[in-house]
């Protein structure tokens, strides 16, 4: 069993399209894929899962796992499970998480956990994000986004990596800022500066249906390299 947990470089670098971008991948490869989203926060919504985030994820890889696998816990309000616990006063449930974890891998013969924020996002007060894929001992896959500063957030996440000594598996640039680098030349660039494969880079997605997910995953990702 083959199993990712999908990180950012920061909150709101596509982490979500990504991850439902790789389960339609899969999906359409012939893999049984499932996914995973151990912690949601933000407005609940009125029908369906409470996060939108864990309804577009189950919607795109085809799953009928109940929601409370899917995603353990669900905090009402946009903010660090951490923030959310000083805040709320609801701890987050390390041990739910992994449990959940450990019953979806023996359903899938592919897991896709998608996180929160970035690597370093607090769950616990000494508990991070990397503490949580450390436990899960399956690698990263880093997603990044082209804008100015991506770089910087990159090599810190990848550092951050290493000292968790968290396996990567590879980077995908996100390129959905308009004002962002040249793809080529950020390609280029983080390669150089971490040493970790680019698995590829995903332009703007207008349309979000599976056949034209498919289509561009398949084509600007290195699927092979990601399935070895």
């Amino acid at each position: 069993m083959n199993s990712f947990f999908i990180t950012g470089t920061d909150t709101d670098v596509g982490k979500t399209y990504v991850t439902a971008g790789l389960s339609v991948t899969l999906r359409k490869m012939g893999v049984d894929v499932g996914v995973m989203k151990p912690f949601a926060a933000g407005t609940a919504q009125k029908k369906g899962f409470k996060s939108e985030d864990v309804e577009i994820l189950s919607k795109s890889a085809q799953v009928n796992d109940p929601e409370k696998l899917v995603n353990p816990q669900f905090f009402p309000m946009p903010a660090s499970p951490y923030t959310a616990w000083k805040t709320l006063k609801i701890k987050p449930n390390i041990n739910s998480v992994l449990t959940n974890f450990k019953k979806l891998s023996k359903l899938h013969s592919i897991l896709l956990v998608e996180g929160m924020g970035g690597i370093m996002t607090p769950i616990l007060k000494d508990y991070f994000i990397a503490n949580l894929i450390k436990e899960m001992k399956i690698p990263a896959i880093i997603v990044a986004r082209t804008k100015v500063g991506t770089v910087n957030h990159t090599i810190m996440t990848v550092d951050m990596c290493k000292k968790y000594k968290i396996p990567i598996k590879g980077i995908i640039i996100n390129d959905f800022d308009s004002d962002g680098y040249n793809t080529k030349e950020l390609t280029r660039d983080l390669k150089n500066l971490t040493g970790v494969p680019i698995l590829g880079v995903i332009p703007f997605i207008g349309d979000l249906s599976d056949s034209s997910m498919y289509e561009i995953f398949k084509k600007n990702l290195n699927m092979k390299l990601i399935l070895k």
